[in-house]
């Protein structure tokens, strides 16, 4: 897992999203994994500015995004749809059949998820995904129990993930309880994967995450398994890491030998 330490959350933003457009300049026809919430914003606000700049062309690429609430329609201002496309698609030329979510409006949500998995099949798989992480160590809506090897499928939201995700619904506004989501085995399978996250709050499930036990109580350590991880943090949320000093450390070093390629 490669942890770098960052001066503030811009300059997270700035690197996720230098990252994705790296990605595109590689492999033309990348899959991508995308996240939504809070935090990727900015960065998706700055793959638009590259791609209005001409820095890459998105109209050969696919996107699945972690998660959908269940019983919202894609216009409903907080579906996870409907944010990615005010966010991301409707500003950059990707084809809108590429992008694809689970449908949480399904009359079958277990036949849903298990389409939703084939399809990524079907494409060969996902070659960078992004993540952020919840105050509780969940990534997508994989809660603290998840099962490590799970595949997407249905999610009930704990009491923490609503709590933080309450300022998105409006007074009065109906706010759901259950989710499709990509399961950490999903995830897990992806063959890069690109971990941000910014402020205190975040603290200690990054240090959970990076330098814990690998555990059901926090999701994203099993992220510790996996052969290619990046994590951006900013000050704030590398603030509880014990190892900082060797991370910074390890980071010049892997600058040296990457200027030696």
């Amino acid at each position: 897992m490669r942890v770098i330490i960052l001066k503030n959350a811009a300059k997270v933003a700035e690197l996720v999203a230098n990252s994705f457009v790296k990605q595109t300049s590689q492999k033309s026809d990348s899959v991508f994994g995308l996240a939504t919430g809070g935090t990727p914003v900015a960065s998706y606000a700055r793959i638009v500015e590259q791609y209005k700049s001409g820095l890459f062309s998105a109209k050969n690429i696919t996107t699945f995004n972690l998660d959908e609430y269940v019983g919202l329609q894609n216009t409903h201002p907080q579906s996870y749809r409907f944010y990615m496309e005010q966010n991301l698609f409707n500003h950059i030329d990707i084809a809108k059949e590429n992008c694809h979510l689970p449908d949480g409006m399904s009359d079958d949500l277990l036949k849903e998820c298990e389409r939703y998995e084939q399809i990524i099949q079907n494409c060969g798989g996902i070659d960078w995904q992004l993540l952020g992480i919840g105050r509780n160590g969940h990534i997508g809506f994989n809660e603290p129990g998840s099962s490590l090897g799970s595949n997407t499928r249905p999610k009930a939201l704990s009491k923490a993930t609503l709590q933080d995700n309450q300022r998105f619904f409006k007074a009065g506004m109906a706010q759901p309880t259950l989710s499709l989501t990509m399961g950490i085995g999903t995830i897990s399978r992806a063959r890069k994967v690109v971990v941000m996250a910014y402020g205190a709050n975040k603290a200690q499930a990054c240090k959970d995450m990076i330098e814990g036990p690998v555990s059901a109580k926090c999701p994203a350590s099993a992220l510790q398994w996996h052969k290619n991880v990046i994590v951006y943090l900013d000050q704030e949320a590398s603030s509880l890491l014990e190892l900082k000093e060797y991370y910074n450390l390890a980071e010049s070093e892997q600058r040296i030998l990457e200027n030696i390629r």
